[in-house]
């Protein structure tokens, strides 16, 4: 066995190795500072089970790939690219005598997917697997399937610092867990209660300055992004305390030269302070780091699923981050960590960070899903599954990028958008450039997108001409002319000698935006809005209707805001869409680029301004009508939309009478005294829920509020009843009563009530019992009158009346009303309608 550092994780290596040898996967647990990035690979590398096959072990930061491979192959006495090599973006350093591959894991999953039976690989390492990247689940979700159904013989190892080990076994089919003990020294935690409406790079700079004057060593301070890191060097660098030291930032765009200059030690022997983003948060020890500050914040993609792109989200970090993060300050010696917050704030934080797959975009990993064949992340295994719509709405713009079909099977545009190492819909824009011979503006293109908080104008054209032209910032002219090379390669075309603004097509630049994101493709709306939120008071924006529906604004005074058309590649996600950037168009090149996607569509509908039905023949892109032609009989869709009208003004619209009223409350009525007839529910809810049943069959040629005054609701209504519960209706609740007098008199009704009859008392003469309707079921309430018509009494109870309050109403009334018989015996009389004639 080689020789191997003395490091802790070597006690677990035994037992390592016979799990592998004997299961073929194992789990290693191993804390933060035992040295398994580096001992593991080079302890496993002579197991006769490898026979001289090839360690894939994936990191998943570039920075972590390239040092983790240098310090193997230094402790191996060799240079790197020899037994130990690295593999990552635009940067490959192996050799045919390579055996250990440090890679980053996308290029894994591009190797699976060119050949799922890694020949050549007996061994794959997922290293800090904790982290939970989208491209590490995905890596090894194909590698155990993989190994499943082509290579049984294939081991895998996955190791972490945080996680929960039991989950991960069970994911590898009861994988082994091997505990490895870490070294740490010991930390002193000291908080520092950073003010909640501090800036964060103020606050930095606060603390770097304390920690210099209180430690010794190299220091290394967390921010969330570059912003940050820019906002700290700039203070750190103009204060006295920065006459011996050296600031080295670390962040993902830098380049590989300027990242291992912040990781070296420094050739003049000066204190460094290296301000870094979360890449340096593990697999790295970094020499001389005895110091840690930590701003407390991580930058992570958000997924906003009413925009339909990730955010980057400025974030707490996570108790198990916090506590990597702490760890590079005692990997060497004796520590200190100080931590911007407080210490009541840290028991608040989340245990651990959120797991890509549940936060992040999915639309490049349903691609590679479709591409594996897998049409369900169910069929892979995976630690999480995530969420129905975001998998939903990666799969729809999967299709309409023309990436599946209608089936959800991968196309041959697919499979070719799955082999360029970038983001669907850049891959696709490089694609349709290429096919169109615009591959020099689609390379500078998908380099202008790729570069983050760009700023400035909000005009896409002139950003990318501006780069073309060459950026002013080292650093991003360096980036960007490695992306346009790399793109142009891999597009198999040649790149330009000459860099200059005129290798653009300029018209062409708005259309490929455009198709790569079709449903950002936005038209002008008339008017202005009122700005939001935010902004100088006042001010107003210019709001554009998207292709999906949605809205997006731009500033009146932006120049964009006089276009017609916009393609748009960037906006802030949120409840209003503020673009970033875009591109103009005019209407002509949108329906040549997207002549496939303009449809015919038919739409009726009720419009709500003017209260009436409009019926349209319309040319579409997706929600932008382009054209519209007026449709004189809309047949059913037309009663439809009248019917969505009604519903949204209410029944109130409807021309209620009394006769309506009447017939709806005689048939609740019997509904309630009757419970098991069959009349049916015609209160105003249900009616107003049947409208479909009862009402369309009458709306023939009615398009507008106006007409349903013509409608005659009483003759609708008893529609709704066949014949025979007509009659049943007319004879159980009769709208009129034949009284004594011979006289007919309406019945009232009211639902939950009895029917109400009014009736002078005199046609009530003769009289025993209160009349009834329902059969006899129901007592009508009397209303009994006096010959002025004013009521005198109100009772169910008739025969109760003329015995006990006849008397007190005669007494007062027969002198008020001479002409009127007031009998002493009312039960006995003859009823009468009439008064006496004069002079009797």
């Amino acid at each position: 066995m080689r020789k191997l550092p003395d490091y802790p994780v070597r006690d677990a290596i035994p037992a390592l190795q016979r799990a592998l040898a004997e299961h073929g996967r194992a789990v290693l647990a191993a804390p933060p500072g035992s040295g398994k990035t580096t001992t593991v690979p080079l302890a496993l590398l002579d197991e006769p089970w490898l026979r001289d096959q090839r360690i894939v072990m994936l990191e998943p930061r570039r920075v972590a790939a390239r040092a983790s491979a240098a310090r193997m192959a230094q402790l191996m006495g060799e240079a790197v690219g020899e037994t130990v090599g690295y593999q990552v973006r635009f940067d490959r350093r192996v050799s045919n005598a390579t055996r250990i591959e440090v890679v980053t894991e996308g290029l894994l999953t591009r190797r699976l997917q060119s050949d799922a039976e890694l020949p050549g690989v007996g061994l794959v390492i997922f290293d800090e697997f904790h982290e939970r990247s989208l491209d590490a689940d995905l890596a090894l979700a194909l590698t155990l399937d993989a190994r499943a159904n082509l290579r049984p013989e294939l081991r895998v190892l996955v190791m972490s610092a945080t996680l929960d080990t039991a989950r991960v076994a069970a994911l590898l089919d009861g994988a082994p867990v091997i505990e490895a003990s870490g070294r740490m020294f010991p930390v002193d935690l000291r908080y520092l209660g950073q003010k909640p409406d501090a800036r964060l790079d103020d606050a930095m700079a606060s603390g770097v300055l304390r920690a210099l004057a209180e430690t010794r060593g190299d220091v290394l301070a967390f921010l969330p992004g570059a912003r940050e890191i820019r906002g700290t060097q700039r203070q750190v660098e103009s204060s006295a305390a920065a006459k011996d030291l050296v600031v080295r930032p670390l962040y993902g765009e830098l380049s590989s030269a300027e990242q291992d200059l912040a990781l070296a030690p420094d050739a003049q022997g000066r204190r460094k302070l290296i301000l870094a983003t979360n890449i340096a948060q593990t697999s790295l020890t970094v020499e001389g780091v005895t110091t840690v500050i930590d701003g407390g914040y991580v930058r992570a993609a958000r997924f906003d699923l009413g925009a339909g792109s990730n955010r980057l989200d400025t974030l707490r970090v996570s108790r198990a981050a916090a506590d990597q993060r702490a760890g590079r300050a005692g990997r060497l010696g004796p520590g200190v960590v100080y931590r911007l917050w407080s210490q009541d704030q840290q028991g608040a934080l989340a245990a651990h960070d959120t797991p890509e797959i549940l936060a992040a975009d999915l639309t490049r990993f349903a691609l590679e899903l479709a591409s594996w064949g897998a049409g369900d992340p169910a069929q892979l295994a995976l630690l999480d599954r995530p969420s129905a719509a975001n998998w939903n709405y990666a799969r729809d713009l999967l299709l309409a990028l023309g990436a599946l079909d209608s089936a959800g099977r991968i196309t041959p545009h697919g499979r070719a958008l799955s082999r360029l190492p970038a983001a669907p819909r850049i891959a696709h824009l490089m694609l349709v450039a290429r096919d169109r011979g615009l591959a020099q503006s689609g390379a500078w293109l998908a380099a202008a997108l790729d570069e983050r908080d760009p700023g400035g104008s909000t005009d896409l054209v002139e950003r990318v001409a501006r780069l073309a032209a060459g950026s002013p910032d080292p650093a991003q002219r360096r980036r960007v002319d490695e992306t346009v090379r790399q793109t142009l390669r891999l597009l198999g075309e040649e790149p330009r000698s000459a860099r200059s603004a005129s290798t653009l097509d300029h018209d062409g630049l708005p259309v490929l935006v455009s198709v790569a994101f079709p449903e950002r493709l936005a038209r002008r709306r008339e008017g202005l809005r009122e700005l939001s939120s935010g902004g100088p008071r006042g001010a107003r924006e210019v709001a554009f209707l998207c292709a999906d529906g949605g809205e997006a604004r731009l500033p009146e005074n932006d120049p964009l805001a006089r276009a017609e058309w916009l393609a748009i590649a960037h906006w802030d996600p949120g409840a209003t869409r503020r673009i970033r950037l875009a591109a103009s168009l005019d209407e002509a090149a949108v329906r040549a680029a997207h002549a496939d996607r303009l449809v015919s569509h038919r739409e009726v509908r009720w419009d709500a301004q003017q209260d009436i039905v409009v019926a349209e023949e319309q040319q579409r892109l997706g929600a932008i009508v382009l054209s519209a032609r007026r449709i004189a009989d809309a047949g059913e869709a037309g009663r439809t939309a009248m019917i969505a009208g009604i519903r949204r003004l209410g029944l109130g619209c409807l021309p209620w009478n009394e006769s309506a009223r009447q017939w709806q409350a005689r048939v609740q009525s019997l509904r309630a005294w009757q419970p098991e007839g069959a009349w049916p529910d015609v209160s105003d809810d249900a009616l107003l829920a049947t409208l479909e049943d009862w009402l369309a069959p009458h709306l023939d040629g009615v398009t507008r509020r106006a007409h349903l005054d013509a409608l005659n609701l009483p003759d609708i209504f008893n529609g709704m009843l066949d014949y025979a519960a007509q009659q049943q209706l007319q004879k159980l609740a009769p709208t009129q009563l034949t009284v004594p007098s011979g006289q007919r008199r309406g019945l009232s009704y009211a639902a939950g009530a009895p029917p109400t009859l009014e009736v002078k008392l005199q046609e009530m003469f003769g009289c025993l019992q209160t009349p009834t309707v329902c059969a006899g079921r129901v007592p009508v309430l009397l209303h009994l009158l006096s010959p002025g018509q004013r009521p005198v009494a109100v009772t169910q109870d008739l025969a109760g009346f003329w015995e006990r309050g006849y008397i007190e109403v005669r007494k007062d009334l027969r002198g008020r009303y001479p002409r009127h018989p007031w009998p002493d015996d009312p039960r006995a009389a003859q009823a009468t309608h009439r008064a006496k004639p004069r002079g009797t």
